[in-house]
């Protein structure tokens, strides 16, 4: 969409340059011109004009080592060296001349008047009128704004353009674009909805983890619709003065009124849009902006043509005075996309580049699980990336697979030398996550195995991939796959007999897998089917809060090191029920460095 207003300048920008220049006028200018006025004459003329009366004062400045005097009215000061004449304040007592030890006074004249005076006058007039002007166009003529400018809404206004963002430029998100298809359909015909009596949503709060698309939807609507489309920052609207932002946002309301049907979107609304607790201390600014947008959206009239989208990856935060009906009336979740959806994105982004026509973009799909749509697009990027860097014209099935492996792990080390014991010790490492893995029931299939190291501080990683879109994980499945963490340790302390820091990750998710287990979905004899454990901010990472005595807790954390434990030691008595197929493949795999799934698997069925 073609750009068509842009935030402008506070006129307190052109003030500083103004009063800028002046101070530079007075301290640079007018000293040298009031130097320019002192007229230098040798001692001899100075004692002439002594004896012939004419020298009306004088200064004697020894730390100079100069006389100042002047004769007449007093308008020329004349200047001329001492030239230690010890006589000279006698000739001066007896020419009747008044003589100082401090700088004469100077006589105003009529240059530096008007340079002193009637220049900044001028400046000032000229740039109030300037001020003046620009209020009102900011403005639109109605006066003007708070703190030259202060108040006035930075939003970006985007109209309509044939080359604007589309829905079908939108993919992996079906069910929230059609929840939006029919505000599109509404901005285009809404007597549809008049007629009957329905009126649209005021607002509608598009929810969802980072890089899921959700301002791409809230353009995608606009240039759906053809309509003009307002886009600004929640954190646009605070300020360092209490009264901005909410002066900000009658600001953006005025002129969305003036150009409906439109769409104003706002980005991170839980920036302005937090609970208020009513604590003293808080932010006053931040909820006088809130509440001047309460009040905006409760003044607006149901057929005024005005749709207000919004998005946040934090809607537990937000206030209830702005989710409740008649506000925010509907929700639209913008999730991570599933199989399906990642293949459909895939395909758009691999639009913008060259790419081979034997690319499988299932397999792609299947490996990238988990991963957002501006994931993906960086994902599409670095394969176009890596092969320029191989200096081919095309991206390969080889360059998708591996930039997938960037994103997740980082770059390969091209630097990183590990010694013989350490390469032994990684191959032994993975090759025990993968085999506890392969060996399990209810397992997702090996995908590759590599030692090489990676820029994230992985010397190896084993990807397991599943066949397609899985939402649901029994007890047994997670209790394999906390089995399936530990194998790697398990399988140091069956071949050497040691345990080293490689693991750490891996503590980490099985810890995080356990807990979870126990506290939040009820899988513990235990304590049942109760909620030990809140979670807050799903969308980014998720932060748990115990929600139980102190008794409780320790009862927690003695069950989970008990269940890791028992998986710990099963996937250590796999490993040495197979102890041969360990070695074999550790061998195998510390030879090549990096095996796939295939390889492995007929390695291990191999008799």
């Amino acid at each position: 969409m073609n750009e068509v207003k842009t935030p402008k300048k506070p006129l307190i920008y052109y003030y500083g340059i103004a009063l800028l220049v002046l101070l530079l006028f007075n301290l640079l200018v007018m000293p040298a011109i009031r130097q320019s006025e002192i007229v230098e004459v040798d001692y001899g003329t100075f004692i002439s004009m002594l004896d012939e009366g004419s020298v009306l004062e004088a200064q004697l400045d020894e730390s100079e080592n100069v006389v100042y005097f002047t004769e007449g009215d007093g308008s020329t000061i004349y200047k001329t060296a001492m030239v230690g004449d010890q006589e000279l304040p006698a000739r001066l007592l007896d020419a009747g001349v008044k003589f100082y030890g401090t700088e004469i006074q100077q006589e105003s004249s009529w240059l530096s008047v008007v340079l002193s005076w009637l220049i900044p006058i001028v400046i000032f007039v000229g740039l109030g009128q300037f001020m003046a002007k620009k209020l009102r166009d900011q403005a639109g003529g109605g006066g003007g704004s708070m703190m030259f400018g202060g108040g006035k809404s930075s939003a970006k206004i985007y109209v309509k353009s044939s080359e604007g963002i589309k829905f079908s430029d939108v993919a992996g998100e079906d069910e929230a674009k059609d929840n939006l298809k029919e505000i599109v359909e509404y901005l285009h015909n809404p007597s549809k909805y008049t007629e009957i009596g329905a009126s649209m949503p005021k607002g509608i709060l598009l929810v969802g983890p980072p890089g899921t698309g959700k301002t791409m939807l809230a353009k995608a609507v606009a240039g759906e619709a053809n309509v003009p489309f307002f886009s600004i920052s929640g954190s646009e609207f605070v300020e360092m003065f209490v009264g901005m932002g909410a002066a900000k946002v009658r600001d953006l309301f005025k002129q969305a009124k003036e150009k409906a049907p439109c769409i104003v979107f706002i980005d991170e609304i839980d920036t302005i849009g937090k609970k208020r607790d009513g604590q003293l201390g808080g932010n006053d600014e931040r909820e006088q902006t809130l509440n001047q947008l309460l009040t905006e959206m409760d003044g607006f009239e149901g057929n005024s043509g005005v749709i207000i989208l919004a998005a946040t990856n934090r809607p537990e935060s937000l206030d209830p005075a702005l989710t409740r009906p008649g506000r925010f009336d509907r929700r639209v979740p913008v999730e991570l996309p599933d199989l399906q959806g990642r293949e459909a994105i895939l395909r758009v982004h691999a639009k913008k580049i060259k790419i081979a026509d034997d690319v499988d973009f299932n397999k792609i799909a299947r490996m990238a699980s988990g991963a957002s749509g501006a994931e993906l697009a960086n994902i599409v990027n670095e394969a176009a990336l890596r092969a320029v860097r191989d200096g081919r014209k095309v991206a390969t099935q080889a360059d998708l697979e591996e930039s997938i492996e960037v994103v997740i792990a980082g770059y390969q080390k091209k630097n990183a030398i590990l010694t013989d014991q350490e390469k032994k010790i990684v191959a032994y490492h993975e090759t025990g996550h993968a085999l506890v893995a392969a060996l399990q029931s209810h397992s997702a299939p090996v995908q590759k195995i590599t030692i090489v190291p990676r820029t994230s501080g992985a010397l190896g990683y084993t990807m397991q991939v599943e066949e397609g879109n899985h939402y649901l994980m029994t007890k047994e499945e997670m209790e394999n796959k906390i089995a399936t963490l530990t194998g790697g340790r398990a399988a140091e302390e069956v071949k050497f007999g040691l345990v080293t820091t490689g693991a750490s990750t891996d503590i980490e998710q099985a810890t995080k897998l356990a807990r979870a287990m126990i506290t939040q979905y009820g899988m513990s004899d235990d304590f049942g089917m109760v909620t030990l454990e809140t979670v807050t901010n799903q969308y980014l990472g998720g932060d748990a809060t115990l929600a139980c005595s102190a008794e409780t807790q320790a009862k927690i954390d003695q069950k989970v090191m008990e269940l890791i434990s028992r998986q710990h030691e099963r996937a250590r008595k796999i490993l040495e029920e197979n102890r041969a197929k360990l070695d074999e493949l550790s061998e195998y795999l510390y030879e090549k460095e990096t095996i796939t799934g295939d390889e492995f698997m007929s390695i291990l069925n191999r008799k």
